[in-house]
C-alpha cells in the first residue's frame, strides 16, 4: 500500500499541510523540521504520484497570468544597469520575464553588488516573500560565487543562465557557442570562403570554457591544412596594439573573419578594406546595432526562457540545494544572411584572387 502524506504526518506528530510544505522545502517550515520529515517520508518509502504532479502543473498552466510564486532574477553583474542595457544580460532577462509571464509567476529582482545587500538580509527577504526559486544572471567575471551567499542557494531552486558557474555549479541554461562556431564556419565555406578567420578574446572564450575556440577548431578540420587559419585570441590588445591585428592579416590572409566584436569592421576600413569586396565579416552575436550584418542570432532569449522552465522544474521536483549532477540546457543559434558576406561561388576567378 502507498505511503501517504497523512501517513507522515502522523509518524511526524505533524498537519498533512506541514508534511506538504516540507517535502517542498517551503521556508514557512524551520530547516531542522523540514529535515526531520524528509527523512521520516524517505524511511516510509514515500514517493510523489506522478499522474498527481503532471495534473498539478496542468491546473497550474489553465490559471493563466495569475501569480502562483514569485521567483527571484539574481543579477550578478558589477554594473546594475547591465541588467537591462547590457545586449546579452538584456536579452536573458527578456526571456526570463516573458516565461515567467506565460507560467503565472511575478519576478523580483536583486543585485549581488548593492552596497546596501547583505546575504542574511537578502536570505530574509526571500523567505519574508515566500521566494524559493532563484536564476542567477551575469555572473561572468570568474564565474564564482562568494561562500557567504550560500544561504541563497542552499535551500532553493536555483538556476543559472548566460554561462555556466564554476563555484558552486548550478544548472545552467546557455548558447550552444561550439555548435554556432561550427554552423558559422559551415555557412561561410557552403557561400566559397575558404579561409575563414576567428578574432574573439581569449577573455570572452574563457567565460564559456573555451567553446569558441574548441568549435572553430574543430570546424577547420574540414578544411585542407593549408587554409587554416589561426585564432587571433587577443582582440582587446589590438586596440592599443594594432600591430597584432596588421600581422595577423598579412601573415595568415583570411578571406572572412568571424568575431563577437563590431570594431572589426572599423579596423578593416581603417586599412583600406572594403566589406563584404576584399574581405567578409560575420558576427557571431547579432546585435541590433549591426542589424544588416550576416550573423549568428544566439537567441540568449530563449536562453532565459530556458532558465524559468528548469527552475520551475526543480520546485516541482523538490530539488533545492547546489545539485549534485548539475543540467546543462543548450540553446542552438541560427544562420541570419546579411549584406557584410556575398556569395563568392559566383565571382571570377580573377576576382576572387585579388
Amino acid at each position: 500500500m502507498a505511503v501517504t502524506m497523512a501517513d507522515i504526518a502522523k509518524v511526524a506528530g505533524v498537519s498533512k499541510n506541514a508534511v506538504s510544505l516540507a517535502l517542498r522545502h517551503d521556508n514557512r517550515i524551520s530547516v531542522a523540521t523540514r529535515e526531520r520529515i524528509v527523512q521520516i517520508a524517505d524511511d516510509l518509502g514515500y514517493r510523489k504520484n506522478p499522474v498527481m504532479s503532471h495534473l498539478m502543473v496542468e491546473l497550474r498552466r489553465s490559471r493563466g497570468v495569475d501569480f502562483k510564486r514569485t521567483f527571484a532574477l539574481v543579477n550578478g553583474h558589477p554594473e546594475n544597469r547591465n541588467l537591462h542595457e547590457h545586449p546579452t544580460l538584456a536579452a536573458w532577462v527578456e526571456g526570463c520575464r516573458r516565461r515567467a509571464a506565460q507560467q503565472g509567476y511575478g519576478m523580483d529582482e536583486f543585485w549581488l553588488h548593492d552596497p546596501e545587500m547583505r546575504p542574511e538580509r537578502l536570505d530574509a527577504i526571500l523567505g519574508a516573500r515566500g521566494i524559493q526559486g532563484v536564476i542567477l544572471v551575469g555572473t561572468f567575471r570568474g564565474r564564482r560565487m562568494l561562500e557567504a551567499w550560500s544561504p541563497i542557494w542552499s535551500s532553493r531552486a536555483c538556476v543559472a543562465t548566460g554561462v555556466r558557474t564554476e563555484s558552486p555549479r548550478f544548472s545552467y541554461s546557455c548558447v550552444d557557442h561550439h555548435a554556432l562556431v561550427i554552423e558559422a564556419v559551415n555557412r561561410v565555406t557552403a557561400l566559397g570562403y575558404r579561409r575563414p578567420g576567428l578574432v574573439v578574446d581569449q577573455s570572452v572564450d574563457l567565460l564559456v570554457d573555451g567553446r569558441f575556440s574548441a568549435g572553430f577548431a574543430y570546424a577547420q578540420r574540414r578544411l585542407p591544412v593549408e587554409d587554416r587559419v589561426p585564432w587571433l585570441a587577443h582582440q582587446s590588445e589590438c586596440e592599443n596594439d594594432p600591430g597584432i591585428f596588421d600581422r595577423w592579416l598579412k601573415t595568415h590572409a583570411p578571406d572572412v573573419i568571424l568575431t563577437l566584436h563590431i570594431d572589426v569592421r572599423d579596423w578593416l576600413e581603417e586599412r583600406g578594406l572594403r566589406v563584404p569586396d576584399d574581405l567578409g565579416l560575420v558576427l557571431l552575436e547579432g546585435r541590433r546595432d549591426a542589424m544588416r550584418w550576416a550573423a549568428m542570432n544566439q537567441h540568449n532569449d530563449e536562453a532565459g526562457e530556458a532558465a524559468v522552465d528548469m527552475m520551475i522544474r526543480g520546485l516541482q521536483n523538490g530539488e533545492f540545494g547546489v545539485p549534485e549532477h548539475p543540467r546543462a540546457t543548450l540553446i542552438t543559434a541560427t544562420w541570419a544572411p546579411g549584406d557584410t558576406v556575398r556569395d563568392m561561388k559566383t565571382l571570377q576567378p580573377a576576382t576572387r584572387a585579388r
